[in-house]
């Protein structure tokens, strides 16, 4: 099982390709580069398709809200497309029937153009009393699918009532509500909705990833745990490690955001003052060093403050195991609120406006893809 670099520059994500054995040199460099890097002080730009493509073709570039990206230039012919019938972007809402009976929801967002060939799938996980409909419409991931030739599969968690609705919430181990108290294996209908996805489409197995909010966020550390055969890397907004132990069967690459101003979940752990959960959450440090620990990070992190934006505080453990890396970004005064984009609550703290949570965790999932 190897990682591949991809021709994707992230100018805050270090470049991380590796073979089997240790870590090439552009992984080891990755991190000198990040104390230099910046994302709010350039003209915007997308995360550039991750795919090869001949030499001279240059891919457009697109402008994204509030987070400068990098602009990456490959060399000019047009990439093949599947056009989705009539060319129009889809949404589809489906089900799928788990082992323990449940019928578990979800919608699926297929762009009106996809490149030829398999193409990643980006799993998003909504918060606590959220679903994947307010989700899709929060994060804005449909804009950065059609930008970049991707799938996006929005899941529902689990309510409290006998047919699994109410407030939905997923079983991250030691949160969150009745998906927690009913033992819901949300694990295993990720790997059911993966195969089902799968099936359906021509996705790309090395390049299936998880991202997630809050509660979401939580389910997406237990995945890069415990479904660590399929996920290839994870990216989160407040959330935390939840369940006990790590050990994962293959390195998981995983970058964590999170708000120092976070009311519901604090950075530092513990019981947040607006928290509906009542939970004694672990830190943000402690779930990336543990997560670290179990990628076959270096023990300690490099640290640097973003050149364009003093507010972001970047730990960054790397070398990993097979050239991943795992990196906290801490938003000096932002809230738990996905930051970037509106939230659909108002009565919630305002979301944090000059980080743009859904396409840093874009460009740091594109970055990675594994085959074996």
């Amino acid at each position: 099982m190897r990682f591949r670099l991809l021709l994707l520059t992230v100018l805050l994500f270090p470049a991380c390709a590796t073979d089997d054995s240790a870590p090439t040199a552009s992984g080891g460099s990755a991190t000198t580069a990040l104390t230099t890097t910046s994302l709010t002080t350039t003209v915007l730009s997308t995360v550039v398709l991750p795919t090869t493509v001949p030499s001279t073709t240059v891919l457009p570039t697109t402008v994204l809200p509030t987070t400068v990206l990098p602009t990456t230039v490959l060399p000019t012919t047009v990439l093949p497309t599947t056009v989705a019938p009539g060319g129009i972007a889809r949404t589809i809402d489906s089900s799928v029937t788990t082992p323990d009976g449940l019928a578990r929801t979800y919608r699926i967002y297929v762009p009106a153009s996809l490149p030829g060939g398999p193409v990643p799938l980006v799993l998003a996980f909504h918060g606590g009393t959220g679903s994947g409909k307010q989700f899709q419409f929060t994060s804005g991931l449909d804009v950065l699918a059609e930008q970049n030739g991707f799938l996006v599969v929005y899941p529902d968690g689990t309510g409290a009532a006998a047919d699994g609705t109410g407030a939905r919430t997923w079983n991250a181990g030691y949160c969150c509500g009745a998906a927690e108290r009913n033992e819901i294996d949300d694990v295993g209908f990720v790997r059911l909705l993966i195969d089902t996805i799968e099936s359906q489409y021509d996705i790309d197995p090395g390049r299936v990833f998880a991202l997630g909010h809050s509660n979401g966020g939580m389910l997406s550390y237990r995945l890069a745990c415990e479904l660590s055969d399929r996920i290839v890397a994870v990216a989160l907004q407040a959330g935390s490690l939840g369940i006990d132990s790590c050990t994962p069967t293959a390195p998981v690459a995983l970058l964590h955001i999170h708000g120092t101003a976070d009311a519901n979940h604090p950075i530092e752990g513990g019981v947040g003052e607006k928290s509906i959960a009542g939970v004694d959450f672990r830190s943000a440090d402690f779930s990336v060093r543990t997560t670290a620990a179990a990628m076959g990070c270096v023990s300690e992190p490099s640290r640097s403050t973003d050149a364009g934006n003093p507010d972001l505080a970047v730990s960054t453990w790397a070398p990993c195991d097979r050239g991943v890396m795992v990196q906290l970004i801490a938003v000096r005064g932002a809230t738990h609120a996905w930051m970037g984009h509106p939230t659909p609550n108002p009565g919630a703290d305002p979301p944090y406006q000059d980080l743009d949570a859904s396409a840093v965790a874009v460009s740091f999932l594109l970055t990675y893809s594994r085959w074996g």
